[in-house]
């Protein structure tokens, strides 16, 4: 005899800020949902760098989900600021925190335990992964776990990120490599133990561009310099790097790495020579700009599970709020009435996530194009920087 599936009214696949925030927002208004995480707990790994939060979107989505004033107390004070340098290492830009608070900068941890501080005990099923979902009829589905049990749901959302289990319910659209890959690196304690580098970064955003390459970076909270190095690519070239050979002085990652940017001035290079730690390679997808799909009964989809983009424009992270907030909101508005309140809020969705999905491809065709340091200097003008 089987036994019958567990059954929740409203279930989240991921516990990315996107599905924390439409968990809030509907327990603020009194409707409880469940999320199921496939990492072990809060603390299994760490959550990535600095989030600008931006006005109209992230801070918005706070402000429903009641925790924009506890938000405000997380800002990193002159993580606003901005640096342009070129490949030689003169400074073509400098401009300091202005302190309006329409972007601020946020650890993306701390403001993920906001988020999780502010949910009912147990909201959050850690440590298991979803790996499919069928329709069972009626708007109802069934997800499967890894470890083989399932449960059922009258309202199934993906916020399960760029490869979504929960996505193929409604699009068979599936991310392509955007031409760009991404090592990540870190410099720790930079004042005290790489003064030269932390003076070069600054207090917040710092971008070096050149010839379909870049060295992006920015300094976190806690007083490190988190480095993107980025270069026009091939699909292939990470392959190519024995990422485990990180030895400061001898390892072949490093010099991998560092190869395309011969040339470049010492104190650019030593952003990645001196990196603390391993090296983390990354490919950025993104999903076509435009994406949509025909209503499905009783499943929806949030963040970059519907919307995935490359980073360039810094939506990704208030975008999955927003609609976090937004589908919650809907939600709420529509009491019984589950196929009105996904019409509503995918209307929203579709024009406002390919508005910043082309603001992102266009953003990455600037910065790695011809003429990318000075096009991004005229971007910067143009918006009064």
């Amino acid at each position: 005899m089987t036994s019958t599936p567990t059954h929740h009214p409203i279930a989240i696949a991921g516990a990315g800020l996107g599905g924390l925030t439409l968990a809030r927002v509907l327990h603020v208004h009194g409707v409880e949902a469940v999320i199921y995480e496939l990492e072990a707990g809060r603390d299994a790994r760490t959550q990535g760098g600095m989030l600008d939060i931006h006005e109209d979107s992230g801070q918005e989505a706070l402000r429903a989900a009641d925790l924009h004033d506890r938000f405000r107390t997380l800002v990193h004070p002159g993580g606003e600021a901005t640096r342009v340098v070129d490949p030689q290492g003169t400074v073509r830009l400098a401009e300091g925190d202005a302190g309006d608070g329409t972007r601020p900068e946020v650890d993306r941890g701390q403001l993920r335990d906001l988020l999780l501080d502010s949910l009912p005990e147990g909201t959050v099923r850690w440590g298991s992964k979803v790996t499919g979902a069928r329709a069972l009829g009626g708007g109802r589905h069934e997800v499967t776990l890894a470890d083989g049990t399932a449960f059922t749901t009258d309202l199934l959302v993906g916020g399960d990120g760029a490869w979504s289990r929960i996505r193929p319910l409604v699009s068979p659209a599936t991310p392509a490599y955007t031409g760009i890959s991404f090592v990540e690196s870190d410099l720790l304690d930079a004042d005290a133990r790489h003064p030269e580098s932390a003076a070069l970064v600054g207090g917040g955003s710092f971008f070096c561009l050149g010839d379909g390459k870049g060295i992006l970076a920015h300094r976190e909270s806690d007083g490190s310099l988190h480095i993107y190095t980025a270069l026009k690519t091939g699909p292939d070239w990470l392959d190519t790097i024995d990422f485990t050979d990180t030895d400061t002085d001898t390892g072949t990652a490093k010099k991998a790495v560092l190869a395309p940017f011969d040339g470049w001035a010492d104190s650019l290079r030593a952003l990645i020579a001196d990196a603390d730690g391993a090296l983390v390679p990354r490919h950025i997808h993104a999903l076509p700009v435009g994406h949509r799909w025909d209503r499905v009964p009783g499943v929806t989809l949030l963040g970059d599970a519907a919307h995935l983009m490359s980073p360039f424009a810094g939506e990704g992270a208030n975008l999955a709020m927003l609609d976090g907030a937004e589908l919650g909101r809907a939600v709420a508005a529509h009491p019984g009435d589950t196929e009105a309140a996904l019409a509503a809020y995918e209307a929203a969705l579709f024009p406002r996530a390919e508005a910043s999905a082309a603001k992102s491809a266009g953003s990455l065709d600037l910065m790695f194009g011809d003429r990318g340091l000075e096009r991004l200097l005229d971007m910067f003008a143009a918006h009064g920087q």
